[in-house]
This record gives C-alpha cells, sequence and structure tokens, in this order.
C-alpha cells in the first residue's frame, strides 16, 4: 500500500506516531515477521486485558506494514458474523493475495473460531502472509501443545506500561508536568487510563486527588471526560454509542435527531477510545460498561427514552434489512435485552463464534436421529425421522467452527396442515387442538412450531448455541408474513418460562414423555396479538419488571369461539343505535379490537360502530349479495325502521322473505367479520371516522 506524503492517512499516522510510546520488543517481533527473519513465525497471537492497548498496538503494526508496502486487511472481531462464513466474509481479499498482513482485532468476541482458524483458515493462507490476532484470552493450549505450530506462533502478552513509558505517553500528550505524577500514582501504568487522563487534564478538569488503579478508576476519569461535553447531543450521542452493539449514523438520527447525527457520528469517530468496523462504531467495552451504568442511574427516564429509541430503529432495521443481513440485525436487536429482567437469558451469552448455523446436509439424517435418541429417546427418535422425511427444510443444524461436526440442531417446523404428523406427535396434535378451539387458519396462512432443540452439550440449558436458536426463532416472527400461531416446546418451563412470557407467549399444554419428563408448551396467538402490538410490548423490552396491571377495557383475553362470535354480532347490530349498550359488546373482546385499535381511539363504541358498519358494506360488494344488504341496511343501519316488520314493508317484500333474506344477510356479516377476527384481508375497510 501506498500514499501520497500530504494524505491525510499519513497525518493520522504522523499523529499515532507522535504518541505511541513502548511496546519495542513486540514492534520488533512484528518488523522481523514482516521481513520473514528465521526464528519469528508469521502468527502473532497479541493478548492482555482490556485497555491494556492491543487496538492501539495493531494500529503500530498497520503503519509498520503499510512502510513495508503491504496489503492490510482488518478484522473486527465485535462486529464479524461468528461463523467461519461471517470470517471469511471479511477476508476474501486474504487468501489469493500477495503481501497480505491480516490484523484481527476483538477476537475475544468470537473466540469460539479459534480452532477453526488454527487448523483450517490460517493453512491455507499464502507463505508470505503475517498475521496478528488481538484479543483478551491467550491461545488455547492447542495452539502450544502442537509442535506444527511450535515455530509459526509468536505469543506476545501485554502488560501495563512500566513507569518511565507511562511518564512518556503523558510527556507526548501534552500533559503539564504538574500533573503527571497524580495521573502516574492512580493509572499504574494502565493505557487507557492514561490516554484517558491526558485528555481529562488537558481540558483542565482532571482533580489532583490520587486514586487507586481498576475500573473504579476509569468510572471516575469518565465521569470527568462526560462533564466537558460540549453539548447535550453530544453526551447523548455517546451514552448511545456504548448502549448499543454498534452505532450508525441512522441510528444517531433514530436518537438524535437527523439534522445532527453527521456531525454526532464524525464527533464519535475521533474519540481516542472509539472504534469501527463495516456494522457501525463501537466503543471500548469498558467504557461503555461505565457510561451505561453511569446514565441509567443519573437520568432513568431519559436513559429509557434512548433505550426505546435505539430498539425502534433496530427493530426497523430488523424487519427490513436484506436476508443476508437478517441475522446481524436481530442480533443487535436483541443486544438490548441485556438491559433489562430478560438479562440473566442474554448477558451470559459473551462468547460466540464456536458453533454456525446451517442447512441440513443428507450426513445429518442419522446423527440427529441418534442425538435425539440419546437425549429424549426413542419417541422423540421416531418423530424426528418423521419429520426428516417430511420436512427437511424445516431442520436447522448448529455444526463446529473448528471441525464442522454436527454438535445441535432444531426443528422449526412451518404448518398448514392439521392432518401432517398429528398422529405420531401429540404435541403437534395439540398444538392443531388449540388453534382449532380459535378457529381454523384462513388461507395463506401458517403455524410455527420449534418441536425440537436439541443440543447435548447443554440440553435445555441457557448456551450460545440455545442463543443462536432464539435469533433464528425471532427473526421469523419479526419478518413473517402470514403467521397464525407460534409454538415453542421446551423440557424446563420453570426456566424458561418468564421469557416466553416476556416474548408474548403463554403456557397453553404440557405433554408427558419418556423417563418421566414432560415437555411444556408455550404459544402465541399472532391474530390476537397482531405484530405491532407485539413489538410496542416486547421490542426492545422494558428496562424493569412492571407489576401486574389489570387489563385495560375491552383488551382481549380468551378470544371468542364463532358460535361466541355470531351471537356478539348480532347482539352488537341491535344495539348499533344505543351507544350505552354497545359499549358493553362481547366484541370488546375480539381479535377484531385488538387488529382494528377501537380501545386507542377516542370514542371506542364509535369505532366498534363504524367497523360494523364497514362490514354491511362489504356484504355489498358481492352482486349476488345485494338483496341480503338491503335487509341488513334496512334493519340495522336505518334508525327509521323500529321493528323487523316495518323494515320489511321498508323494502316492499313479504315477511317472510324479508326474514330469509335477512338470515342470509347475517351469516354473510358473519363470514366477513370472522374473515377480519383471523387476520384476512380487509382490503373494503376503512379506518376513516375511528
Amino acid at each position: 500500500m501506498t500514499t501520497d506524503s500530504g494524505s491525510l492517512a499519513n497525518r493520522l499516522r504522523a499523529a499515532r506516531n507522535k504518541t505511541f510510546v513502548g511496546r519495542s520488543e513486540e514492534v520488533a517481533r512484528f518488523r522481523a515477521a514482516l521481513d520473514g527473519a528465521q526464528g519469528v513465525g508469521p502468527v502473532l497471537y497479541v493478548h492482555g486485558p482490556g485497555g491494556v492497548g492491543k487496538s492501539t498496538l495493531l494500529r503500530r503494526f498497520e503503519d509498520e506494514a503499510c512502510r513495508a508496502g503491504r496489503r492490510i486487511v482488518w478484522v473486527d472481531g465485535h462486529r464479524v458474523t461468528p461463523s467461519p462464513a461471517g470470517f471469511l466474509a471479511e477476508t476474501t481479499d486474504v487468501v489469493a493475495g500477495p503481501d497480505v498482513v491480516l490484523l484481527i482485532d476483538g477476537f475475544e468476541r468470537c473466540q469460539g473460531l479459534e480452532g477453526w482458524l488454527r487448523d483450517r483458515f490460517l493453512p491455507g493462507l499464502r507463505e508470505d502472509a503475517v498475521v496478528v490476532v488481538a484479543g483478551r484470552r491467550p491461545p488455547s493450549d492447542e495452539w502450544l501443545c502442537d509442535l506444527a505450530w511450535s515455530d509459526l506462533l509468536e505469543v506476545l502478552p501485554l502488560e501495563s506500561l512500566d513507569r518511565s513509558t507511562a511518564a512518556a505517553l503523558l510527556e507526548r500528550r501534552g500533559v503539564a508536568p504538574a500533573r503527571r505524577e497524580a495521573i502516574l500514582a492512580f493509572a499504574d501504568g494502565h493505557p487507557l487510563a492514561l490516554s484517558l487522563a491526558a485528555s481529562v487534564t488537558q481540558t483542565g478538569t482532571a482533580a489532583g486527588a490520587r486514586w487507586t488503579p481498576g475500573p473504579d478508576m476509569i468510572a471516575r476519569l469518565l465521569s470527568a471526560l462526560v462533564g466537558e461535553l460540549p453539548s447535550r447531543d453530544h453526551r447523548l450521542a455517546l451514552e448511545t454509542a456504548a448502549h448499543a452493539l454498534s452505532t450508525t449514523e441512522a441510528l444517531l438520527a433514530a436518537v438524535i435527531g437527523e439534522d445532527r447525527a453527521v456531525e454526532m457520528f464524525a464527533w464519535l469517530r475521533a474519540l481516542p477510545f472509539a472504534e469501527y468496523g463495516r456494522q457501525g462504531l463501537f466503543l471500548h467495552e469498558l467504557v461503555s460498561e461505565v457510561l451505561d451504568q453511569d446514565f441509567r442511574w443519573r437520568d432513568p427516564d431519559s436513559y429509557e427514552r434512548m433505550h426505546v429509541r435505539t430498539g425502534h430503529h433496530l427493530l426497523q432495521r430488523a424487519r427490513t434489512a436484506a436476508e443476508t443481513e437478517a441475522m446481524t440485525a436481530i442480533r443487535a436487536l436483541t443486544y438490548l435485552k441485556r438491559y433489562g429482567p430478560m438479562e440473566p437469558y442474554f448477558k451470559k451469552i459473551d462468547r460466540e463464534g464456536d458453533v454456525y448455523e446451517d442447512v441440513l446436509r443428507p450426513r445429518d439424517h442419522e446423527q440427529a436421529v441418534r442425538m435425539t435418541l440419546e437425549t429424549e429417546g426413542p419417541h422423540s427418535a421416531d418423530i424426528v425421522r418423521f419429520w426428516l422425511q417430511e420436512q427437511p427444510g424445516a431442520f436447522r443444524m448448529y455444526r463446529s467452527a473448528q471441525t464442522g461436526e454436527l454438535v445441535a440442531f432444531m426443528l422449526w417446523l412451518r404448518l398448514t396442515d392439521p392432518e401432517v404428523g398429528g398422529s405420531l406427535d401429540p404435541v403437534v396434535a395439540q398444538a392443531w387442538a388449540g388453534v382449532a378451539q380459535q378457529g381454523p387458519l384462513l388461507a395463506g396462512q401458517h403455524v410455527r412450531i420449534s418441536r425440537f432443540m436439541i443440543h447435548p452439550g447443554a440440553y435445555g440449558q441457557i448456551s450460545s448455541v440455545g442463543h443462536l436458536m432464539q435469533l433464528r426463532i425471532c427473526s421469523d416472527w419479526i419478518r413473517s408474513r402470514d403467521l397464525a400461531w407460534s409454538f415453542i416446546t421446551t423440557p424446563d418451563a420453570e426456566l424458561w418460562g418468564p421469557l416466553m412470557d416476556h416474548l408474548g407467549h403463554e403456557e397453553m399444554f404440557r405433554t408427558p414423555w419418556e423417563h418421566g419428563r414432560t415437555f411444556t408448551t408455550f404459544a402465541c396467538d399472532w391474530r390476537v396479538t397482531p405484530l405491532e402490538v407485539w413489538f410496542d410490548r416486547t421490542q426492545p423490552g422494558a428496562l424493569a419488571e412492571a407489576p401486574a396491571a389489570p387489563e385495560p377495557a375491552g383488551a382481549p383475553r380468551k378470544p371468542l369461539s364463532r358460535t361466541e362470535f355470531d351471537a356478539a354480532v348480532r347482539q352488537a347490530l341491535r344495539d348499533l343505535h344505543r351507544p350505552d349498550a354497545l359499549r358493553g359488546s362481547a366484541l370488546f373482546s375480539s381479535r377484531l379490537c385488538t387488529r382494528f385499535g377501537w380501545t386507542t381511539r377516542q370514542d371506542p363504541v364509535e369505532s366498534l360502530r363504524h367497523t360494523l358498519v364497514s362490514a354491511v358494506d362489504e356484504v355489498q360488494r358481492d352482486a349476488r349479495a345485494s338483496r341480503q344488504h338491503r335487509a341488513l341496511a334496512a334493519t340495522y343501519l336505518r334508525r327509521t325502521a323500529t321493528t323487523q316488520e316495518a323494515a320489511a314493508a321498508r323494502l316492499g317484500l313479504p315477511y317472510s322473505t324479508y326474514r330469509r333474506h335477512l338470515s342470509q344477510g347475517h351469516k354473510r356479516l358473519c363470514d366477513v367479520l370472522w374473515h377480519w377476527e383471523l387476520g384476512g384481508s380487509a382490503d373494503g375497510y376503512s379506518g376513516a371516522g375511528m
């Protein structure tokens, strides 16, 4: 790589070199690796605690490689999709290109790829390639015990700077001599703390008190630094970046406003503890934690507003992202749940990359059956064998990134026919029975059942593999079309019940199984809970467990059966011009209430009345039903007809003929409304007047 002497890249390089101190041994080893010197391996593994200067060292390595005319390829472990395919997508230039230096930063966030990187990826690189891996954890024993790697791997542990080097850093950062001793005393050579202290003291806000080193030291430094931000928008931009998995201009626009998003993003990029990759900008992890905790404690109302705006933006991104980016978008949205009561399910997932999602392959069939047999027993194995033949596309396979071997699978069924599978699988049969109680599916609608989540290594437990399965399920919920019901089956209702409740899935039934096990199935009727309502309730998720509150008037609990629904429609027609009576209509317990938002309107009764009138008009759209429509309109829509006899006379019909037309009209009207009740198209419906 060559650059013009007056380029911005060279100016940035010069600025970095001006403040870079120490690490002379590490830089020397890297130069030797570039030169292909004897006794120096081409793979350098840098490791050390957060804030110790790994990213800074990699930037210095980049400068050295540029001077040597090498091509640089960066991989950001914080933002790369933690799978072999995701890693390869970031490194397409490496495999075939000459004179490449591959710099992998933040490797602890995709540490599970370590075995695959060592055994499969690195051996495929050109002989002249130089690779630097930087992360918090040291290399695994497999590296160190493999004699083949003994001459190829350089392990470079990073520690805090010694006192003289730390003093030189402060001098180069322009810290006044009178303040250096206090900073050296509390920073204890920690590079991030030194850099932050230098930033603070240059603004004239650093205190002279001596603090003990560690996270609390960084918290106090950041508190001082935040206090000097240029504006409230700068503060909010920084706090948003600390809260989100990654930050883009679009996210800042959603939180702060479009007019300042570009300016705030450019400012964030210039911060000494900010990095950026393909998915956006992120802050150093320790900085993020301190900023987020401080904001939440200091201004909980503003914190919650930021949380909700961030979630709504990420939700929209998850709904509209291209299929290839969908899981990345879902992961960013799900990341926010670590801040609320669902934290135990998500914050424990601090390591990804060991396993990746894949499709079912012919060689997987028998292994999937065998894993099921060993985990749940012969009945489950028979059911898996059936679905392997009936719906192979419903299987999601999870493989070791290191070996490619199958370690887990999920059966995520998409069903439309109640006759398929129910005779063999009582869980599927019970799910369909629950659907039938609330009304059959309409044309085009489907049911989703997460029937098996077989992971022998952590069966039924919280794990990174289970997290991948959850991301897939949430992706299909959020991006689905015509989803009527979803079911999740688990062997541990006590563990997973709170998360299911949070996700709008109520316990529907329990199924006794082999070996004394009982499966619990949770269900959500999406026709009662449209996606928009579900989004508002679950995404990004509340920050605190809200106390149980009584349902608002008219909120649907148990949906009406078809018989109850038809009776409620007839009674509502009779009460159409009696607001006090219509206010007590059983239709306020129907799905229509939620779907058309009656109780959210200024006048819920008028909203219900408007829906009924629209449905009567819908009957008229069928030319063959004109007589039925006339009977309905004359009886219910015109206040002048106080009795059915009067309505018959108004239409000029014999009473018996009128009654026949009215009865047929009732049936057609109930069919129209029931179609809407089950989520069917309401093209002729107008919300005007609601």
